[in-house]
């Protein structure tokens, strides 16, 4: 296992030669923030009781997520699964140094970082889907709930309000660990987010980055998949 699996942060040989390097692909950066957006929107069409915009954010959050998933298999290295979930105990290890100040030489998520990226995911997919099922007095009904009966369209529906709730929670710690890394580490998570780029010693190697335009294959499938729901429908 590599430095970067384990979530140990790589040792740079001379750390005062840097250079910036490409850690985010543009399909993640758009993921990460159009996820930002229509979370924001689901919010808001929901206070307001706008059901048919809230149906439109919530098909719009599920192709991404199964974007996101699909491309956690094909995407850039950062992008992948298999190089940012590390073990429980990897993830640990990391936490314990959390208020220590260090160079920020990780390439990618670290090993705690990975698992809240597992942990939002899932809670998006819990969230959408749940959604598909939902049955009240606010929301009418959602494109299948006629399939189940209706005490189980009812307790899919109260799930579907506790995956908010815990969605929520999820989030605003993740706000909260990045505002940590900037006021402790000193560490600025959200400039590689929004640009790309990371400024990193040259003995680490770059990730490998696999063209953009081959994330238009997972989410189309995405795509594909909610549209057959709304057919159903």
């Amino acid at each position: 296992m590599n430095p970067h699996e384990s979530g140990a942060p790589p040792s740079p040989r001379d750390p005062s030669s840097t250079r910036p390097v490409l850690v985010w692909d543009l399909p993640v950066r758009l993921f990460h923030w159009l996820m930002v957006v229509l979370v924001v929107s689901a919010y808001v069409t929901l206070k307001l009781n706008w059901m048919d915009w809230h149906v439109r954010a919530g098909e719009a959050l599920l192709a991404l997520v199964i974007f996101r998933l699909l491309w956690g298999a094909l995407g850039s290295d950062t992008a992948r699964f298999r190089h940012f979930v590390a073990s429980p105990i990897a993830a640990w290890r990391h936490l314990r140094h959390l208020f220590r100040r260090e160079a920020d030489v990780q390439v990618g998520h670290n090993a705690a970082g990975g698992w809240m990226v597992l942990l939002l995911l899932a809670l998006l997919l819990l969230e959408t889907l749940s959604g598909l099922y939902v049955n009240n007095d606010i929301a009418d009904q959602g494109p299948l709930s006629d399939s189940v009966p209706a005490w189980l369209a009812n307790v899919i529906s109260s799930l579907h309000g506790l995956a908010w709730d815990a969605l929520v929670a999820a989030v605003t710690l993740h706000v909260v660990v990045i505002l940590l890394y900037a006021l402790v580490k000193r560490h600025n998570l959200l400039r590689p987010m929004l640009t790309g780029y990371k400024r990193l010693p040259s003995s680490i190697a770059p990730p490998r980055q696999t063209p953009a335009w081959l994330a238009l294959l997972p989410l189309g499938a995405g795509v594909a998949v909610v549209m057959l729901l709304a057919a159903y429908m």
